[in-house]
This record gives C-alpha cells, structure tokens and sequence, in this order.
C-alpha cells in the first residue's frame, strides 16, 4: 500500500470518493470536478489531498488544509474529508492517510483536528482507538439566505 499526494489528474478520483462518503452518510455531493480542481489546483489552492493506493488502485483519501489555534498559538491541520473503500476498512488505511497528511503538510502542523457524525458509530470507535478525543464544540454553518443577510 502507498500514500501518496494527490495531483491534479487525481481529482476525478476524489470526486468518486467524495460522492461515495456523501451517500454513505446519506447526502449527496454539490461539488463538481470542475469545482474540486480549482479549489485544489486553482492560482490560489485551498486544500491539499492525499491518496491511498494498492496495486494502483485508489482504496481511499484525506483532503486537508492549514488550522491555526488561537489558544494553543500552534498551527494545525484540519482534515475535512477521510474516505476509506468499504472492501479496505480495518486494514490500517485510515491511520495511514492521517499519518501520510502529517508528513506531507508544510507548515509545522502540531495537532490534528476533524469532525465526524455523531451517528457514525464505525468512524467515532477508529477515531478514539486512533487517540482522538471530542473538544465539546459543535460545528455550525452559515450559508445561503443567512449569510446573504449577514453581509
């Protein structure tokens, strides 16, 4: 198995994978590949990706980007998406990909941070025996009518 960075030809791929995460989480995905590309491989990159393969085939991915903590005075990595294929759960892939994104990342990252559905039974147990432990805050959005009115 190899960890790798993602490159701009790979986005198709994380695209897939995307898709796939959103339906098992019982939602769907608005982001196009068009979109994911510019965001990823745009002038002004905002997220970086990282693939896990065997044997060429992509099994599962990270996609991460900077975290500052104004109460640490660190910096830190956020990973926004972790996908692992069904057929290769629970044979190190996800402990992998965070391992490869805190080897790939290039800002001096001293912690790690990620959100996760609390009815993700699967996710929250690979989570806690990875060490991971909750920071009692609840992730909220602003977007769309609300955010309209807000500016």
């Amino acid at each position: 198995m190899i960890f790798r960075a993602a490159g701009i030809a790979d986005v198709p791929v994380i695209h897939a994978m995307l898709v796939d995460l959103a339906r098992h989480e019982g939602g769907t995905i608005a982001a196009s590949v068009e979109a994911l590309t510019e965001g990823g491989f745009g002038a002004r990159p905002l997220y970086s990706a990282v693939l896990a393969e065997r044997e060429a085939i992509p099994i599962g991915m990270a996609i991460y980007y900077p975290d500052y903590s104004t109460h640490r005075g660190q910096p830190g990595v956020y990973v926004q998406d972790l996908y692992v294929d069904r057929l290769a759960r629970g044979a190190g892939v996800g402990r992998g990909l965070l391992a490869a994104v805190m080897r790939l990342q290039d800002w001096g990252a001293r912690y790690l941070t990620l959100g996760v559905s609390p009815d993700n039974a699967t996710a929250l147990a690979f989570y806690a025996r990875t060490g991971f432990r909750s920071r009692g805050y609840r992730f909220m959005i602003l977007d769309g009518d609300g955010l309209e009115a807000l500016k």
